[in-house]
């Protein structure tokens, strides 16, 4: 691995050559000359500094999301070529958008620790655009997202279907003794849904536009949790997964129906950036599929 790459970062994110000198187990003047090299090297200051921090310039910034990127794939060439000789074990890198990764995922980690207890998962939680941003720069070994995902650089499987419904308030007098209504009963209720980038977002957006329809109140919340909380003390409707909302409505504290003629559905779906993968990889991928 490229040292002045390393310890560059490193500075980066500590915001300090004595902090960072700690982390990296080296003297501060050896920090500071990795560091006056490696702009040497480029021929350009990459670092403002001062007595209080270390912060980017504008080349600093380049440099720094390209080192991201090259350390991750320095340690995945590593892993696997180690990874040829050993067992299924090691750090195994998830990221996975919200609906799955808090409804669907914990039960597949669950059966993985029972079955390989020696790989170590690290699971990133994020909306659809988040993960698959670190997928593609190789900061994730794998990513399990929501929605369409539409890039000819990764690889992108669709592993299930999600089926999505209208969630309200459980006394909502439009669920009282029906299972189905007209989008047309909706038009004056406020909507509660997701920030942009996030997958659940779209398909309340593609649902709107579908009925030509632009909600006169909403409200933008940045988890399906919070979403929920809204929903159930009566700040507004939403529409989520049904495996989001399983245990509120065997509680009975939300209510939930669909649309006439009208499913509201999405894929989850694996996400690559390499046709190359280690052990324990290929065994969770297994588990998910």
């Amino acid at each position: 691995m490229d040292q002045q790459l390393q310890v560059f970062v490193t500075v980066v994110e500590k915001k300090n050559f004595s902090h960072a000198a700690e982390e990296l187990h080296m003297t501060q003047p050896a920090v500071s000359q990795y560091v006056k090299l490696f702009e040497q090297r480029y021929g350009v200051k990459l670092l403002e500094r001062s007595n209080k921090f270390v912060r980017l310039n504008k080349a600093g910034e380049i440099v720094y999301h390209h080192a991201k990127e090259i350390l991750a794939l320095y340690s995945k060439m590593k892993y696997l070529v180690d990874d040829l000789i050993s067992n299924a074990d090691g750090t195994l890198k998830i990221g996975a958008s919200y609906t799955y990764g808090e409804y669907e995922l914990p039960p597949i980690i669950g059966k993985m620790h029972e079955l390989y207890p020696l790989i170590k998962p690290n699971i990133f939680i994020g909306n659809t655009t988040e993960v698959v941003e670190l997928v593609k720069s190789h900061q994730l070994d794998v990513g399990l997202v929501e929605g369409e995902v539409i890039d000819s650089s990764l690889q992108i499987e669709p592993i299930a279907e999600d089926r999505m419904c209208i969630v309200m308030p459980k006394d909502h007098h439009l669920i009282q003794g029906r299972k189905e209504l007209a989008f047309s009963e909706l038009a004056n209720e406020t909507w509660i849904v997701r920030e942009r980038g996030s997958g659940t977002r779209k398909v309340a957006d593609k649902l709107f536009d579908s009925f030509e329809y632009k909600p006169d109140k909403i409200l933008e919340f940045g988890s399906i949790q919070l979403i929920k909380s809204a929903v159930e003390s009566g700040l507004g409707i939403s529409v989520l997964s049904e495996s989001a909302i399983k245990k509120e409505l065997s509680v009975g504290s939300l209510g939930s129906i669909y649309l006439k003629d009208f499913i509201i559905k999405r894929n989850f779906s694996i996400v690559l950036n390499s046709p190359f993968q280690t052990k324990a990889l290929e065994v969770f991928l297994s588990l998910l599929r």
